[in-house]
């Protein structure tokens, strides 16, 4: 199957960066309540897929997570706490991702953080969706979501910085100005994998089956954007 023809019936085993996988894993040792709240949280990642924040209701979250309303409370006092707190969480499991997939690569760092966000947005379509167009009601999760934005843009800017000093171009132009096009970049591939992985517009997905070559599109962006 191409990579991108249906996200939506990728086989769970293929879903490497599901974030519900990776709560159930890190719970399943742990006391019979972390388990039940990573049951809730997995969830609402579930839930996420095909219904808004706005949507989600106490009772569908627990019925999806096969537990009762009352267990809710246990847990947390209401929707927008659990939805703040999961996609907080959210955000720093995609930052030791892209950070991990980085140094696995060093010889292409770039390339190997962006082939992770690809994965993380194709693998928790919901949660993405959140943090690209639902977080207005969520303070902590977008001060996160910030922070990871601001974070992993700086490590581009730094690394086209290297480049020049070693070419022996230091100063060549202002760090603002590189940040500026790091942010502008950053805003087109999060529109381009919304489109592709989200709303699955139907035109790009028919030229966007071949993983690699979206990756090669997405480097070459950065490449021109940045290049001094």
């Amino acid at each position: 199957m191409p990579a991108f023809a249906s996200t939506r019936q990728a086989g769970a085993s293929a879903r490497r960066y599901a974030y519900a996988a990776f709560l159930a894993a890190q719970a399943a040792d742990q006391p019979k309540g972390e388990r039940t709240r990573a049951a809730m949280l997995g969830a609402v990642c579930a839930l996420l897929d095909d219904h808004t924040p706005q949507d989600l209701t106490i009772s569908a979250i627990c019925g999806q997570a096969g537990l009762s309303n009352g267990a809710f409370y246990v847990y947390f006092s209401d929707r927008r706490l659990l939805l703040d707190d999961l996609l907080t969480g959210f955000v720093g499991y995609a930052r030791a991702a892209m950070r991990a997939a980085s140094r696995a690569q060093p010889d292409d760092p770039v390339r190997a953080a962006t082939r992770a966000y690809v994965a993380l947005f194709r693998d928790n379509r919901g949660l993405m969706r959140c943090l690209v167009h639902h977080l207005d009601g969520f303070p902590e999760a977008r001060a996160a979501f910030q922070r990871f934005n601001r974070d992993w843009l700086e490590g581009v800017v730094s690394s086209v910085e290297r480049d020049l000093a070693r070419q022996g171009r230091s100063g060549t132009i202002a760090r603002d100005e590189l940040l500026r096009r790091a942010y502008a970049l950053g805003g087109m591939v999060d529109q381009y994998l919304s489109s592709l992985l989200l709303s699955e517009d139907p035109a790009l997905l028919a030229v966007s089956g071949d993983e690699a070559a979206v990756l090669d599109t997405l480097d070459l962006i950065w490449e021109r954007g940045m290049q001094v």
